[in-house]
């Protein structure tokens, strides 16, 4: 068993990364062709909606767009499509290693809502799928002529979607999930409306037909969407590093308004690539916005050490808690790692639990056996330059009771 908690760590190490490079390279396409859109030379002659000279890596590119499709199919035709996938298919493996297979430790709450692991795994995956449905049907019905009232109830949707999740899930999870909810929106975009969108324009073109330009105006209109949800979810998905993003009581309102943020910043961009000036106004209001979420996250979202002792253990938590060598590990715990994590840590200079861990209760190591033991137990990863000085036979203290538990 504990030869298959290390090759866990690395197989959630091996998903993590892989999604990291398929998101850089769909965000890259997907910011690229965005600039360039809007940066096009549109006062030129002939069937082409614009053009653009580039430079790079020592050589001129020359760039033209048909706002429908040329006169005839292309020989060598390059699709984008697989960058999005694979950062969905990605992330959805890692949700599944990281929050399904953790879910006492990282998904579940029981102060919030106790629940089995399988009703909170259910709620997991069909809230991602009940997003895009509500999403589609809004932008396929005559609120798809009016973007501006589509974008505010889109808006209003994450907002309640950011509550409902920090109702029933840990405030991690909680905004991991909202950003998994929007990627999933996102990357359906991409495979159930652009794509085929896409293979009719071609299909018609190969047909000898002309083909309607509303499929690209479709396109463009969940084109633009991704755009401005991107920067959103990679703050959603980094927020987990940082408990103050998480572990307050309003965190739903700070991934809110990181959706704002999304707004500001693209704006600007997008305004400066299409040559319409640089509306520094949005920077402002960045700064205003990022203001009020550091402000919120200074509200404590966490148990007291009361409560923590009150509760009653999960089953996982129990079986961890009445393991052989539990005190004994314990008793390590607390006099070289909670002085850290605590909800009020006394080590110079720590402010705030890292990662918002708390190792202060018999529930709270109980809880966090798994987190101890790969970064205590089999590896010298904390504390941090060993400041506390754990001995070797400490961590093996801790690595025995692990194992005796599992």
């Amino acid at each position: 068993m504990y030869d298959m908690a290390i090759l866990w760590e690395w197989l959630a190490f091996a998903v993590r990364w892989t999604h990291v490079i398929t998101a850089i390279a769909w965000i890259g396409s997907s910011f690229y062709f965005i600039a360039l859109d809007l940066g096009l030379n549109r006062n030129i002659p002939g069937p082409a909606d614009g053009e653009e000279w580039q430079v790079h890596g020592g050589g001129f590119y020359y760039i033209q767009k048909y706002l429908v499709a040329p006169d005839a199919m292309p020989a060598h035709l390059t699709w984008f499509k697989w960058e999005s996938y694979s950062t969905w298919l990605s992330g959805f493996a890692m949700l599944m290693v990281v929050y399904w297979a953790g879910a006492n430790l990282f998904l579940i709450d029981p102060a919030k809502a106790d629940l089995a692991i399988w009703q909170a795994i259910l709620i997991s995956a069909g809230s991602l799928a009940v997003g895009w449905v509500i999403y589609d049907f809004l932008c396929k019905s005559p609120l798809g002529e009016r973007p501006t009232v589509l974008m505010l109830l889109l808006f209003a949707m994450l907002v309640v979607m950011s509550w409902g999740y920090n109702q029933v899930f840990t405030g991690r999870a909680a905004l991991l999930h909202l950003g998994a909810f929007t990627a999933t929106i996102m990357t359906a975009n991409v495979f159930l409306i652009i794509m085929p969108n896409q293979r009719i324009v071609v299909a018609d073109l190969k047909a000898g037909r002309k083909p309607d330009p509303k499929y690209g105006k479709i396109a463009k209109l969940r084109s633009t969407h991704n755009n401005y949800l991107t920067l959103p979810v990679i703050f959603l998905m980094l927020s987990n590093h940082y408990p103050l993003a998480f572990g307050t009581q309003y965190a739903w309102i700070i991934a809110a308004l990181v959706f704002l943020l999304g707004v500001t910043i693209r704006h600007y961009f997008n305004s400066m690539h299409a040559r319409k000036g640089k509306p520094t106004w949005t920077w402002a209001a960045t700064v205003v916005i990022f203001i009020v979420m550091a402000w919120l996250s200074s509200f404590p979202g966490y148990d007291t050490i009361d409560a923590s002792e009150a509760r009653a253990l999960t089953p996982t938590e129990a079986r961890f808690a009445q393991a052989e060598g539990f005190q004994d590990a314990a008793q390590i715990v607390q006099g070289r790692c909670s002085m850290c994590h605590a909800r009020d840590p006394v080590w110079d200079g720590i402010r705030w639990a890292p990662k918002g861990v708390f190792l202060e209760t018999k529930a709270d190591i109980a809880s966090h056996a798994h987190q101890i033991y790969v970064q205590a137990g089999i590896s010298h990863a904390m504390p941090p330059a060993n400041v506390t000085e754990i001995s070797d036979a400490d961590r093996q203290v801790l690595a025995r009771w692990f194992r005796a538990a599992s």
